[in-house]
């Protein structure tokens, strides 16, 4: 099993958890008139696909990071990084969690971010600063990641562990 494989194992365990946590934020009860003529008690509030990136930190990170979210910026093999995705326009909101421990498939800490809010601030802070946001960091892997801190993106966080349940349109 590759690197990729693993990692994509141990984060796939998580994505009941985050079903549970992201679905109060996708659905809403139906007015009374689709479900009289229409059959109809809970509505998804989308008017296209709309795409959510995951992603799980292990257990013990939230405390050292609590406000950070991380992308992977650079591979060895040159490949297409969750941050060139993000910026080339891929994904509509993240889901950014932290593993409860190291045992569990339960979501302590999480944040649900809007990536069009992201990729806009991230444009202003490039033309105002003339640098990329954030600060870059080596995985030991040999890939490197961008930290960002969320609190400085305006209109970032949709909802949270922190704040509650709410909808997302």
């Amino acid at each position: 099993m590759n690197a990729y494989e693993a990692n994509r194992n141990w984060s796939d365990r998580f994505i009941p958890h985050i079903k549970q946590l992201v679905g109060p934020h996708l659905l809403d009860t139906a007015p009374i008139l689709e479900d009289q003529q229409r059959n109809t008690d809970l509505i998804v509030l989308r008017m296209r696909d709309t795409r959510i990136a995951c992603r799980v930190r292990k257990a013990g990170y939230a405390s050292r990071y609590p406000c950070d979210i991380t992308l992977r910026a650079t591979t060895p093999s040159g490949g297409r990084t969750e941050l060139r995705k993000v910026m080339e326009g891929w994904g509509d909101f993240i889901f950014y969690g932290f593993a409860a421990d190291d045992y569990s498939d339960q979501i302590d800490r999480w944040i649900l971010g809007d990536l069009n809010a992201f990729r806009g601030w991230v444009h202003f802070e490039v033309v105002r600063l003339g640098v990329m946001p954030g600060v870059l960091k080596d995985n030991g892997d040999g890939t490197t990641f961008r930290a960002f801190n969320y609190q400085d993106i305006p209109n970032f966080v949709l909802a949270s562990s922190d704040v509650g349940v709410g909808t997302l349109f």
